[in-house]
């Protein structure tokens, strides 16, 4: 079976402060958009970089997961170490992921700019940073996903079908 990571990079949502919507907007839209079935990795943990980078590797080594999507963790702050914990466990960085988002979401609001999400691989694993919250998810993940499958076939990776009346794949003519 197909396994997918997602992880919820928050403090907050960790310590059960509040509930953890960006996760779920973030699965909800894998099942919208994934035909292939897949079983779910799915995790919340604190803005700590040695713990997201621990939980990367497991997902990725461990689990066996073909794709991990980290919400949370992209933006200036100091507690935002995300993208750092991305880059120190993956082998090649994919910054066209990170500049695409950044892109689409400057349609929406001036201070995308402020954005740090990236993405890479990690073996046959893609690890793809989205910010935290519901709406910049969608708007992100909608903008970089039909490359996602591609990607995934580039690196040896298992072959995700999406469900091509909500979300359509790209992939060359051979």
């Amino acid at each position: 079976m197909i396994k997918i990571g997602v992880l919820n990079i928050s403090d907050r949502a960790s310590a059960g402060i509040y509930s953890d919507e960006p996760g779920q907007a973030c699965v909800a839209l894998l099942r919208e958009w994934l035909a292939t079935p897949f079983d779910l990795d799915y995790k919340i943990i604190p803005d700590e970089r040695a713990v997201i980078e621990a939980e990367l590797r497991r997902m990725a080594d461990d689990s066996g997961c073909c794709l991990v999507v980290t919400t949370g963790g992209t933006g200036p702050a100091p507690r935002d170490v995300t993208p750092e914990a991305t880059a120190a466990v993956c082998e090649k960085i994919l910054p066209g992921f990170g500049e695409l988002m950044r892109a689409t979401s400057l349609r929406y609001v001036p201070t995308a700019i402020l954005s740090r999400q990236t993405a890479g691989t990690r073996g046959r694993t893609l690890i793809v940073n989205l910010p935290g919250r519901p709406k910049a998810i969608r708007e992100n993940l909608e903008a970089v996903f039909p490359a996602i499958p591609y990607c995934l076939d580039l690196i040896g990776a298992a072959r995700l079908a999406t469900n091509e009346a909500a979300m359509k794949a790209f992939r060359p003519k051979n």
